[in-house]
């Protein structure tokens, strides 16, 4: 019985060898894919929140207090500059006016009077004078009676669309109470913040273009058809932040875009002798970001990367890597470090057009 038994064991043990050597055959057999970070010139694009605000986008008040006797225009109504919008009750700046006038003309008829008497010396130039004063004074007055009488009546400085009305036909409306907004959209200002680092480079990208076009990402995530121009940049960056704010102009022919939406910048800014890699070639331990890289030996070693840009597929490599290192593709969730791999080697050019991230 014991030799019955110690035949069984070295039997099963010849058995256990075998079938571990076959299986570390087939591990063997298993090839990795294996690229190179590419060095190229290139673009990234950038993309900022962004407002959008009209050209020019007014409040309109009231300039007088009284009722609101007419209402000429429509709620989102397109109206051409110098259109009566509003009126308000001219009563009583028409009995103001009327008032002014009578007492200008009386009072021009005494400086007539006077300076008749003034020119036969019957009267001294004091007199004279002061009769001219009153006279200047009524007719000041009757000018201010006409701008009181004007301001009953509500005209469009600008072409624009109107906003929601916030008083209603036969309301009373005191001085200064808002009417309504009026927006010029043929043009629209969207601003943007920027970082330190970025603004500079944009400042030396626009040095060399003179100018920088950027694109519109629209709400719903379609681009807008044109093109616009960062023209201004704020003064000061702001210290909490450590943004600067920029403000690109899109001309807006359609009116596609009104005041107060929300979209996104997109800016393209190039990359000279760029390393660029998979983004699907690297993994991430602790918010810091690695990639397995081949020695001489096919040893993978885990090294760490900083990524200086971000592109679809793709990371602009700032630190950590260079052209000639061999960097593990596809398998780095079934390798740790020190593993020696068997792979097969493809040039980043080859491997580009069938990227994408996934989980393996």
């Amino acid at each position: 019985m014991k030799k019955l038994f110690l035949f069984l064991s070295v039997g099963t043990l010849c058995y256990g060898t075998s079938c571990a050597s076959k299986k570390e055959e087939v591990e063997e057999q298993v090839k990795l894919l294996v690229t190179s970070p590419l060095l190229t010139d290139t673009t990234v694009t950038k993309e900022y929140v962004a407002q959008i605000h009209a050209y020019q986008h007014i409040e309109l008040r009231a300039l007088e207090k009284g009722y609101l006797q007419k209402i000429f225009v429509d709620e989102g109504q397109v109206v051409k500059q110098g259109q009566p919008m509003f009126q308000i009750t001219p009563l009583i700046y028409n009995a103001d006016l009327q008032k002014s006038q009578a007492e200008a003309n009386y009072v021009g008829i005494e400086y007539k009077n006077t300076k008749s008497l003034a020119d036969s010396n019957i009267v001294s130039p004091n007199e004279l004078a002061l009769s001219k004063a009153k006279f200047d004074k009524a007719k000041a007055d009757v000018s201010l009676a006409q701008t009181h009488l004007q301001f009953t009546s509500i005209k469009a400085p600008f072409t624009g669309i109107m906003d929601h009305f916030q008083g209603r036909l036969g309301s009373l409306v005191d001085e200064g109470d808002l009417l309504t907004t009026l927006s010029d959209n043929s043009k629209m200002w969207v601003y943007f913040n920027v970082p330190e680092a970025e603004y500079l480079a944009y400042k030396a990208q626009a040095k060399a273009d003179n100018i920088v076009n950027v694109k519109l990402l629209m709400a719903n995530n379609e681009v807008f058809p044109l093109p616009g121009k960062v023209q201004t940049i704020e003064a000061d960056f702001n210290n909490e932040t450590g943004n600067i704010a920029f403000r690109a102009t899109f001309p807006n022919p359609n009116g596609l875009l009104r005041n107060g939406e929300t979209g996104s910048i997109l800016m393209t800014t190039p990359l000279n002798h760029a390393l660029i890699i998979p983004q699907k070639a690297s993994f991430e331990v602790l918010e810091k970001r690695y990639v397995y890289v081949v020695d001489a030996k096919n040893i993978v070693h885990q090294r760490e990367i900083t990524v200086g840009s971000e592109m679809p597929d793709l990371y602009v490599i700032k630190s950590g890597l260079a052209a000639g290192d061999k960097i593990l593709l596809e398998g780095i969730r079934k390798v740790k470090d020190g593993d020696k791999i068997s792979y097969t080697f493809e040039s980043m050019k080859k491997v580009l057009p069938t990227l994408k991230v996934y989980s393996e």
